[in-house]
């Protein structure tokens, strides 16, 4: 799976974040966010961070959107 993002995360390379071209970019980003099990990141709200006595369960949910927030972050960074 890892040649695979790799693979698909080159499409962000070719087609750089600009104003003549944001729909293409836009569709290649949600590409690779939909093969990697992200696209929930842009789609839904960010969740309110869980209170000290949630569950275990719920505090690992909050944690994953968070890193994989920062993960999508990452993508939309220049080279």
């Amino acid at each position: 799976m890892a040649n695979n993002s790799i693979s698909l995360r080159s499409l962000l390379e070719k087609e750089k974040l600009n104003s003549i071209k944001f729909l293409d970019w836009f569709r290649n980003l949600r590409i690779v966010l939909k093969q990697e099990r992200k696209e929930y990141v842009i789609e839904e709200p960010v969740p309110d961070e869980p209170a000290a006595n949630t569950h275990r369960a719920d505090k690992d949910k909050f944690k994953k959107h968070m890193d994989d927030m920062v993960d999508v972050g990452c993508l939309n960074l220049p080279p």
